[in-house]
């Protein structure tokens, strides 16, 4: 029992969402003592997502080993339909027995507001009663406590980051060059997890901002209430044009902010593009259509959180007053001679 308070004290030690994964499958490995388990979660593209490990530890394991999110797109990893009873239980929110060698139950793992994964635990017999209520019991303790997380760091409407976590997770996605482990998939303990994540290498993260053409005529002309659920709508077309990984901001009014991890610039691009589109084609109800102005610029060395959305807000400056319904990269802007080139602090133009 000192074990179990233990172990529920280190799983809410933590704010860090990456740390909080790894520290409940290392919790419930320290407790069932089972043969494995794994905590996977579906990443990817929209419609295309496959199932990436978040964490994985046996009975010998000192450290958690995991899937790192740079790959998200690799075609190596599972669909999310070559796993049927991972599927069934993350689709139905329901336990799932797997008998065999060894036996397999799978837990989904839950939010407030959505499924976000599986927890896939190994034995060489079924769980006893017993120990299904422990499961339980601390799978309830982590909802809980992501749940507090939640009311802490996200907006209240929509359910999108807020603006107070912004600078955190911009800091986090730029701290260091590479991520521990790579290039290939090693070991990661508590202290690393926060960094080994989702943190590749510098170049690899996009901050886009996105702003509601018009707004101000919403709330004019239909009220507040509607205007929240064009608000509300959005932030479910944004969840559906990124990945799951990808960071989702609101800053207040009608202004998102989006940090997303990609290879190319071009995969960017096509993201953001994604957004407008949907945008454009949906059709929103009593109000009809609306489209969003977006801008977007890469993260580079050096940047700090103001700085990097200073450019992509003047990208979205310049789509506004091009025609809006746009989406253009600050830099792109720069090359053509629609923006100035910015001078840095030492003085020396910056190149792009």
């Amino acid at each position: 029992m000192p074990e179990l308070f233990d172990r529920i004290a280190d799983l809410t030690g933590y704010r860090d969402r990456d740390v909080i994964d790894v520290t409940l499958v290392t919790a419930v490995r320290d407790i069932l003592q089972p043969q494995a388990l794994s905590m996977y979660r579906p990443v990817g593209e929209p419609g295309a997502e496959v199932w990436s490990t978040r964490a994985r530890m046996d009975a010998t394991s000192q450290v958690p080993t995991a899937d790192s999110l740079w790959t998200s797109g690799s075609p190596d990893l599972p669909r999310l339909v070559d796993h049927p009873a991972r599927y069934l239980a993350y689709t139905t929110q329901q336990v799932v027995q797997v008998p065999g060698t060894p036996h397999r139950t799978l837990f989904p793992l839950s939010t407030d507001r959505d499924v976000i994964g599986v927890l896939d635990i190994e034995t060489e017999e079924p769980l006893s009663a017993q120990q299904q209520r422990v499961a339980h019991s601390v799978l309830r303790i982590y909802r809980n406590f992501l749940g507090l997380l939640d009311y802490s760091e996200r907006d209240t409407l929509t359910g999108l980051l807020n603006r107070k976590t912004f600078d955190e997770a911009f800091l986090k996605a730029v701290a260091t060059l590479q991520r521990p482990g790579d290039p290939a998939v090693g070991p990661i303990d508590g202290a690393q997890a926060g960094d080994a994540r989702r943190l590749p290498a510098l170049g690899g993260y996009w901050l886009g901002v996105i702003d509601i053409d018009h707004f101000k005529r919403v709330n004019d002309g239909f009220g507040h209430l509607i205007g929240d659920e064009v608000l509300l709508l959005l932030a479910r077309l944004l969840r559906s044009s990124f990945r799951g990984h990808d960071l989702l901001f609101r800053f207040g009014g009608e202004e998102f902010v989006v940090l997303v991890r990609c290879e190319r610039g071009a995969d960017a691009a096509g993201a953001f593009e994604r957004l407008r589109s949907n945008t454009e084609g949906f059709a929103f109800p009593q109000v009809g259509q609306i489209t969003v102005s977006v801008g977007y610029t890469q993260i580079k060395a050096g940047d700090t959180p103001s700085s990097a959305f200073e450019r992509a807000d003047k990208a979205v400056y310049y789509a506004k007053g091009h025609g809006r319904n746009q989406v253009h990269c600050h830099a792109d802007l720069v090359a053509a001679g629609e923006l100035e080139v910015e001078l840095p602090k030492g003085g020396a133009v910056e190149l792009f």
